[in-house]
């Protein structure tokens, strides 16, 4: 005799679904009880009166299915059963992955049928959080493990971008600027000048020039007291936390400070000569911070392959090209650190122009003195921040963005990480309603190995941003764009998704996502979100978010 165990805490939460449009999905590892699950839904729809001849169950592990092998099998088989069927039908899909593309099969029947989706999927094919909401009407379309919670990489961007536009605004500006002490008799500053870092991750090698400048115009070539630069805004931490130490040299992992030229980095320009002889290098910015040691040859492919490198392993700042060059390459590094870089460098550039100062050092401006008098300013616009951070997903940007709100909600100095992480949090509970505990966020970039984050909060972040147009607006025009630029620049290019989906990327090791807007052939916006694991080909997880995106788009 067989006995089957009524699992009443699932059904229960199933019953709530039931003749509701969204697809509900039971997902497991194999033998766990799906299938069981499956016909208890079956006896349910039968207590409640539905005819037998509507509820079409089908077990895809079985021989009887053999010729279903995608989803062109599948629509021909489900059009044949239900061509003659009246009302409401029921479809249950056990192991739905094991069709090819089958997500075209399902989108379909939820547009040309009358009817209530039920499928089964076994987590060693399934490793993803969905969901996806119509914006127009207000109601979702698609949810499958969007509960769960999973790292979501670049993504996270979507929280620190929407949080940032709302608390801080889109005309906020990240100052760098040049504030003095004291009186400027003839070509002499008696006083203190301050150099304060306002976190600005766009700071260029121009804008240095620019306070370079500023302070040459005014006559000033000797400061009497002290050259100091200010790094008050944020504590000595420079890497965020869950951080991976070895990902430096790369430029996306920069020494987080106050005080950023050319993001952090120096890019190492090299160009061959003559054959044999040493190649052309010409590092940016130009500074005596760092050292250039050319072991390289031009066009000599004996002299093995191009490597441009930093000491990075002892913190040290020599930059080392060697092996072939048969081509103009150009490689960015970051330096260590980004505070000293940027301070000796400034340094550097006043002597240059014929500026010192009696003592050159790290102080914090006096906040309440009334003599202090702001010499120069050079404003970032939160919205070109706003821009890099989700084009070209830029983690600095991200994090400036970050610390900024971290500022503004703690009102001290130095914030710290655990200060953005509690901006975050705050904006959460109070203009979404979720709770911050059920969550992970450990920085603003989405890099930390410790950020955990579910779809459903994902997806409700896209929901403010659009329901709140002065946010909306910048928000969305800063997204990648499919098939035309940013990180989307080359994905769907052949499909109906090319430049109707805006929407931020991210990838690390294990980790691929995407998530933002999509205009369905009917005019209705959607918003949606995707996030696999456990992926070590990301171009498969790629190839299965495009196609997503290109049904949402039909």
């Amino acid at each position: 005799m067989i006995f089957m165990i009524k699992r009443e805490l699932y059904l229960s939460k199933i019953r709530k679904f039931i003749d509701k449009e969204e697809i509900k999905a039971i997902t497991g590892v194999r033998r766990c009880g799906k299938t069981c699950l499956l016909k208890q839904i079956i006896d349910e729809l039968e207590k409640r009166g539905v005819n037998n001849e509507n509820i079409l169950y089908v077990s895809l592990e079985s021989s009887k299915y053999d010729n279903i092998k995608d989803y062109v099998d599948l629509n021909e088989y489900i059009f044949k059963q239900t061509e003659n069927l009246k009302g409401k039908i029921y479809l249950l899909f056990d192991e739905i992955q094991l069709v090819s593309n089958w997500e075209k099969s399902i989108n379909a029947y939820r547009i040309d049928l009358n009817c209530d989706i039920y499928i089964t999927g076994s987590n060693s094919k399934l490793l993803s959080g969905d969901a996806v909401f119509d914006l127009t009407t207000g109601k979702s379309v698609y949810r499958y493990q969007d509960e769960k919670l999973y790292r979501p990489a670049s993504v996270e961007k979507i929280i620190t971008s929407v949080t940032a536009l709302a608390q801080l605004g889109a005309d906020y500006t990240m100052d760098t600027g040049l504030r003095y002490r004291g009186k400027i008799e003839n070509d002499t500053l008696k006083g203190s000048l301050y150099l304060i870092g306002g976190f600005d991750p766009e700071f260029m090698d121009e804008d240095l020039d620019r306070l370079v400048d500023a302070l040459a115009s005014q006559g000033i070539r000797y400061v009497t007291d002290t050259l100091a630069a200010d790094v008050s805004m944020t504590d000595s931490v420079y890497w965020g936390s869950g951080w991976c130490w070895d990902d430096t040299p790369y430029s996306f992992q920069p020494y987080l400070s106050p005080l950023m030229l050319n993001r952090g980095c120096v890019d190492v320009s090299v160009s061959p000569a003559q054959k044999d002889s040493l190649p052309q290098v010409v590092c940016t910015p130009a500074s005596d911070y760092y050292q250039v040691h050319n072991h390289g040859v031009s066009r000599n492919p004996q002299a093995g392959k191009l490597k441009i490198t930093r000491n990075w392993l002892s913190n040290g700042n020599i930059i080392t090209v060697s092996g072939n060059v048969s081509y103009p390459y150009t490689e960015k590094l970051n330096v260590y650190t980004s505070k000293d870089f940027f301070f000796h460098t400034f340094v550097s550039r006043l002597r240059s122009k014929g500026i010192e100062a009696r003592t050159c050092t790290y102080a914090d401006c006096p906040v309440t003195a009334d003599s202090i008098v702001t010499l120069y300013t050079v404003r970032r616009p939160l919205k070109e921040v706003l821009e890099r951070a989700l084009k070209k997903s830029d983690n600095l940007c991200a994090e400036s963005m970050f610390y900024h709100l971290a500022a503004k909600r703690s009102l001290h100095k130095r914030v710290t990480g655990e200060d953005g992480t509690d901006a975050i949090h705050a904006f959460m509970k109070t203009a979404l309603g979720f709770n911050p505990e059920n969550y992970k966020i450990a920085d603003g970039s989405g890099v930390s190995v410790y950020n955990y984050i579910s779809p459903r909060l994902l997806l409700e972040y896209l929901k403010y941003a659009y329901y709140h147009r002065e946010i909306f607006l910048p928000f969305y025009e800063s997204l990648p764009i499919a098939g035309v630029d940013g990180t989307l620049q080359n994905r769907m290019k052949q499909t109906k998704a090319r430049g109707n989906v805006h929407a931020k990327t991210g990838s690390v090791t294990g980790v691929s996502s995407l998530a933002g807007y999509v205009k369905a052939a009917d005019g209705h916006q959607l918003a949606f979100v995707i996030i696999n694991q456990n992926v070590l080909k990301l171009s498969r997880a790629r190839a299965f978010q495009d196609k997503f995106c290109d049904i949402l788009s039909r």
